[in-house]
């Protein structure tokens, strides 16, 4: 499938602030509560990715693991590798006519399953990975989703509707 060239510019204006988002932020917009870290709107531009196909969803989660390779290596850019997998099933959802807030409450589940997951790979047990990984990845989808939904809404009142291409459904 061939993105067009709207896709193309919001997917490139977004994958930038996903790996701008580690980068200028480290240290500021961060919460650490060991092993959990998070860093308040990292999952925006993914968010938003969501709005406007499932292909750029998944440039913005590769961004997002990028930038925080660099940032906070390895086992965060793994958790953030899930950007992809929630960004990519939430753009689906979102194509085929579900609302922005019902697709962010579904993937909820998805992303903080997939961070806890993930970080067993690396170590950590059961209840650093199920209880603090998971429960703070699920209250920092919260939060960002609620950043989400309020820029989404001001962006479409200026003017710049995130709305998926042709060939996905417009039905909101």
């Amino acid at each position: 499938m061939r993105m067009s060239m709207k896709e193309l510019l919001y997917g490139a204006l977004l994958t930038a602030l996903a790996l701008l988002i580690p980068l200028a932020f480290q240290g500021w917009l961060q919460v650490a509560i060991p092993p959990f870290s998070a860093t308040l709107g990292s999952h925006l531009p993914t968010m938003l990715a969501m709005t406007i196909s499932p292909w750029v969803a998944v440039l913005v989660g590769l961004g997002s693991s990028f930038g925080f390779l660099l940032t906070l290596g390895p086992i965060v850019a793994a958790r953030a590798f899930t950007h992809v997998i929630f960004g990519a099933i939430g753009a689906w959802l979102y194509g085929k006519g579900w609302k922005l807030w019902q697709v962010l409450l579904v993937t909820l589940p998805i992303h903080a399953v997939g961070e806890a997951i993930i970080v067993m790979f690396f170590g950590f047990s059961l209840y650093q990975a199920l209880v603090v990984i998971g429960i703070g990845t699920a209250l920092h989808h919260v939060a960002d989703s609620a950043i989400t939904m309020a820029l989404h809404r001001a962006l479409g009142k200026a003017g710049v509707p995130l709305n998926h291409t042709p060939g996905y459904s417009k039905a909101r």
